[in-house]
This record gives C-alpha cells, structure tokens and sequence, in this order.
C-alpha cells in the first residue's frame, strides 16, 4: 500500500504543478482522494507526518532570531488578532446560526468560542513551504510571519495545558541544562564534518529534542523548535539547515496526505465550508489592518497577512480533543479539515502571485501606511552593475568585479543581518528585496547597465525579472541557474546571459588554474 499513496501523490503534485500551483496543493488532493476510494492509511504515514513537522519546526529553529519575537510588530500582533478575530469570528457563526444558513451552523457559545479559536492559528508547515519556496524566510516580511508562527505555537502549548489539564513535569526545569552544555554539544557539532554524520546529527537533535520534551509533559514540537534555536549561533548552522531541507520536504508529503484521511464531506456540508473558508478574507484583513497599526510599510504587512492568510493543523488539534471531551461534534472536525485544505489551496496560489498583485495595487495598499512607515532604499551612488544576492555565488562575483569596475559595482541584500556584516568587511550594499517594483523604480534614474541575479530561487530570479519589467529597465541582465531546463527558460525569457554554476564550475576552476602548467590566463 506505501506503494499506490507515493505513486498517487507524485501523479498529483506532477498534475498540479504543470498547472502552476505548488505540488503541495496535489499531495492534499491526493490525500482526499485515496481515502474517498475506501483506502486505509498505514501507520507508517502518521510517523512520516510527525517526523516532517519536527525537522521542519528544528529547521526554523535554525535561522530564528529570538529577538525577533520580542518586537511588538510580532508578539502583540498574534496575541490581538487571535483576540480579536476569536470574537469577530463568534459573532459571525452565531448570525449565521440564527439567520438559519445550516443546521451544522446552530452551534453553542462554548462550541462557537471553540470553533473560532481553532480557526484562528495560521499553518506553520503551509507559510514556511511558501516562504522558503520564494526564498523569503530572511526577508522582513517573512521573519515577521515566522515570529507570529511561533508565538501562536506558544499559546497553542499554553491552550493543551490548560484544556488537557496536564501540567509539565517538575522534572521540566531540568532543560535549562541544555544552555549550560551548549559548548559540548558545539564542540560535537563542529567535528561532524560535511557528509552524512551532518545530517544524522540533524536528525539526532531533532528528534531527540522532541522526545525530551514529550518526556516532562511538553510538547514535543516546541522542543525540536527550541533545539534549533540553541544551535543557530553556530557557524555550521546554515549548512546543517541545507542539508536537512530534502529530506523535511519528502516527510511533509506524509503530513498533507494524512490530512485527506481525516474525514470525507458530505454534500449538506458544503455551505458550512464555503462560510468557514469566505473567513479568509476577515483573517487576512485584520492582520493586515493591525500590521499596519504597528508601523510596517504597505508591502511587508501585505505580504505578511497574505503568507498568514490560511487555517493551521492545529485546528484539527483542537477539533480532536473537543470532540473527546464531547464539546463539539465529529461533523465539525471534517469541516474544519476540509476548510483547512482549502486555505492551503487558495493561500498558496495567491501567495505565488503576491509580488505580481503588489506591482499592480501598490499605491491602494500603501494608502493605509501610517506616517514615516514607508519603505526606504538604500541609494546606490554610482552604480552600472547591480548584483542581486549577496550570499557565496554573489560575494564572489562582488570581489572579481570590485578590482576593475571599484565605486561602479554594488551589491543588493534583503537579508538585515546580512547586510550589516557585508557593509563592515567594506561591501557596498544596498538595502532592498529584489522582487519590489518600488525598489527598482527609486534607481530606475541610475545609470545601470548590468543587473546579475545571484539568488538560490529559481522562482524569485523569475519575480525580479518581472519587476525589472515593470519598472522600465533596458539594461542588460545576467543570472545564475542549477539545473539546464531552468537555464533554458531564463533564456527564453530574455536573460541575456545564464550561469549554470554546477554544469560550468569546471571551466572556471581550469581557467583559475592554467597557470600552474604555463599557460596564460584566458
């Protein structure tokens, strides 16, 4: 049977993802329709789920900054909106009730409070596939999303407590021990090496600091995540993060098959999940209304509310565990999974298109700024070539052009922390998110010639070269690709030149070396 649902998933994130959405949209269809043939998940799946959401919860762990968590923007943010959406989304289900829309729609208070609680966490494995697949987990908007994530993790672990009525075992402040092994567990860390004890090691931790945690009564996947956090000072934290991303995202694929097996719909619930899935809009506006409120520019609440725009398996948490205690109904947990399913549909098609959608409302999503909150760029005085990312590919462009071209190369990061060390080794960088239409029109007045998209996503390289579009650019454009198919729509879409950086490192590693036999360089 492992066999048909890998075979079925592949057919339908193959399917879907000719179609342009994510393949993840194909994994939930698949997932439904197994289980409408009448077929019977195997155990192993729910393991591969649960291992997927605990490597994925280690992995953001890696690159989280805690003090991102302490800024109002984040914390006050996911602690209002689940507030205050928690009440907007009462009044909602008790009107429809009493307007007499559906039976399923007559609920209690104590159901509906229930009801609209689990409706208000965003999904952590939906935003973070979203985020990374547009390499945008170290842009503002996206730690910014991340931190809500985590924040509304930490309320989940408060509501289990609480409605469980178990407490964390005494032995639980024992786990302030792990701060104070820190060195030990660096030390190990940096002997590992690069091959296969890197990623055993990535799994070790992972799962083991989620068995810790499941050990004192805490849940298991806030302590994978925390884990991450201890090790993301650590100089090998990013690679450790690379070569664990494989393998998360083959694990996943068990968590959005398991969804399918939760409950099939029956034609009289379709009203409920079309009411419950309309929500979305409310969720997206109030995050987007109270992004705003704390002085985020325009394009980074929009994009933060649209990745945050979705319904969280968490809610299937709580939907489970009410309907144990006999609060709600088993009817209710099939239309919140469904509802759910949905959200990861729409969320990821829109999300794909977010930066397009921004180009074209720019001026009526900004119209909501609060004074002083706007965007600002960096001005890159002097500047005929640009180059875009400035990670290993893009600092070693930087240096071979520094030496000729000096003041008139440049460099343009996203990532904050990033720039900062650049700019103290004596980079110039200039602060600004390659796919912003607004970024590239505040230098569309500069004298660029040569634009080189040094990014690690094929799909962000495609975004920017719609922005550069739209912006009026005339220059030239040259950009990185890994695989040929990939080089070859760059291509096509008017890159005028297109590195294949594994296929053509060996050129340049000979050219760098001719001259050790005599030979002059080329």
């Amino acid at each position: 049977m492992d066999f048909l649902w890998i075979l079925v998933a592949f057919l339908c994130g193959f399917t879907v993802k000719q179609l342009g959405m994510p393949p993840l949209v194909g994994y939930l269809l698949a997932g439904f329709g197994l289980h409408s043939l009448g077929v019977s998940p195997e155990a192993t799946l729910d393991t591969l789920a649960s291992i997927g959401i605990t490597l994925m919860l280690f992995t953001i762990g890696l690159k989280l900054n805690v003090e991102a968590l302490l800024k109002p923007e984040v914390w006050a943010t996911s602690l209002a909106h689940t507030g205050i959406w928690s009440v907007l989304v009462v009044i909602a289900l008790l009107l429809f009730g009493w307007v007499g829309i559906s039976d399923y729609l007559e609920l209690s208070l104590q159901t509906t409070l229930l009801v609209a609680f689990a409706l208000s966490f965003s999904s952590t494995v939906c935003v973070i596939k979203m985020l990374e697949e547009a390499s945008e987990l170290k842009a503002r908007h996206g730690k910014i999303a991340v931190g809500i994530l985590v924040i509304q993790d930490i309320v989940a672990v408060i509501f289990l407590v609480a409605s469980t009525g178990k407490l964390p075992s005494v032995w639980a402040f024992g786990l302030i021990g792990l701060w104070l092994i820190r060195p030990l567990i660096y030390r190990v860390f940096s002997g590992v090496g690069h091959g296969e004890l890197l990623s055993l090691m990535g799994f070790f931790m992972a799962l083991g600091g989620a068995e810790l945690f499941e050990l004192v009564k805490m849940k298991g996947d806030l302590g994978a995540l925390l884990i991450g956090m201890l090790l993301a000072p650590h100089p090998k934290a990013v690679e450790l993060y690379k070569s664990l991303i494989g393998f998360k995202d083959i694990f996943l694929i068990g968590f959005f098959l398991s969804i399918g097996f939760t409950a099939l719909p029956t034609m009289d619930m379709i009203v409920p999940v079309v009411l419950v899935t309309l929500l979305l809009v409310a969720k997206f506006l109030l995050f987007f209304g109270l992004l705003v409120g704390f002085k985020l520019s325009g394009r980074a609440a929009y994009l933060s509310a649209l990745a945050l725009t979705n319904f969280s398996e968490f809610g299937l948490i709580v939907a489970s565990l009410s309907v144990e205690n006999n609060w709600l109904s088993e009817d209710w947990l099939v239309i919140i999974a469904v509802s759910m399913s949905l959200s990861f549909v729409v969320s990821s098609f829109l999300y794909r298109r977010a930066h397009h959608l921004y180009a074209m409302q720019k001026d009526r999503i900004n119209r909501y700024e609060r004074a002083g909150s706007h965007a600002h760029f960096d001005r890159p005085e002097g500047a005929e070539v640009l180059i875009i990312g400035m990670g290993r590919v893009g600092k070693g462009a930087y240096q071979a052009l520094d030496s000729d071209l000096g003041q008139r190369v440049w460099g343009v990061e996203s990532d904050g922390e990033r720039i900062q060390k650049l700019k103290d080794d004596g980079f110039r960088v200039a602060a600004g998110d390659a796919d912003d239409l607004e970024f590239w029109e505040s230098i569309c007045g500069e004298q660029v010639e040569l634009v080189m998209m040094a990014l690690p996503s094929h799909f962000e390289i495609k975004s920017t070269l719609e922005m550069l579009r739209l912006s009026g650019y005339r220059g030239k454009v040259a950009a990185v690709a890994r695989y040929e198919d990939e080089r070859q729509e760059l291509l096509d879409l008017g890159v005028d030149v297109v590195f294949n950086y594994y296929s053509e490192v060996g050129a340049g590693f000979a050219a760098e070396s001719r001259h050790l036999i005599g030979q002059p360089d080329t």
